[in-house]
């Protein structure tokens, strides 16, 4: 496991190398040709990037499987976390710079995005630890609130490439680079978000065929996911 990851350090490492020049060689001659072969270049990256611990992966397995979202759905919450954690970077980068810390170790992050956002998943784990237990109904949409919520931590790659283009002069060459790094990530995190889904599926039938309730096992997954949410987010916290 060490092996894959230091792996996909050297492949970040490399690619995130390799987009810096292909940003400075088109702020030098403006040729679109040269900007636009960093897009698969860039999905790999995200790809790479969000294969990496992070990005909330388990955060968004836990919510899909305890919530048992369907696989359509959690697809889209999915997309949706990878948009926002993608788009902060880039809003930031492009007029919230005041957000970013500029401390050595903590240099590219958000702590102020990035505590809030904990803050709320503590809050929707508890939200979701009550609801099993009280019984409770779903609420539509809740889904895209976790999303959004998850989301809010922004992509520091992202955010450095951004700020990379800006300081040469073009922040469009930045947008391309986020766009590619989107459907990336985006890809892995619908991945994880889909395998949640189904193993949720096949957990409940499982439980269900050993005598459980539907309704019992649901709330059972539920209130896990709930306390999951709670220990990850808080440990964030006070880590």
């Amino acid at each position: 496991m060490r092996d894959v990851l230091g792996w996909l350090v050297a492949l970040q490492a490399a690619i995130h190398g390799a987009v810096a020049d292909h940003i400075q060689a088109f702020a030098g001659s403006g040729d679109w040709l040269t900007l636009l072969a960093v897009l698969p270049m860039g999905v790999l990256f995200g790809a790479a990037h969000g294969l990496t611990p992070g990005h909330n992966k388990m955060v968004l397995a836990s919510y899909v499987l305890g919530d048992h979202v369907p696989a359509l759905r959690a697809s889209l919450i999915a997309l949706v976390l990878t948009a926002v954690h993608v788009g902060s970077a880039v809003l930031i980068a492009m007029g919230a710079s005041f957000l970013v810390s500029r401390t050595i170790t903590n240099a590219g992050q958000a702590p102020l995005l990035e505590t809030t956002s904990r803050i709320l998943l503590v809050v929707i784990g508890l939200w979701l630890v009550l609801r099993a237990v009280l019984g409770r109904p779903h609420v539509h949409g809740e889904g895209l609130g976790f999303a959004v919520v998850a989301g809010l931590i922004p992509c520091p790659l992202t955010l450095f490439v951004m700020v990379l283009a800006m300081s040469h002069g073009v922040p469009e060459a930045g947008l391309v680079f986020a766009t590619a790094m989107l459907a990336g990530v985006g890809l892995v995190l619908i991945t994880v978000a889909l395998v949640a889904s189904f193993g949720g599926q096949a957990l409940a039938r499982s439980l269900a065929r050993h005598g459980a309730s539907a309704a019992h096992a649901a709330r059972g997954l539920e209130v896990v996911a709930g306390v999951a949410l709670i220990a990850m987010a808080g440990h964030q916290l006070i880590g």
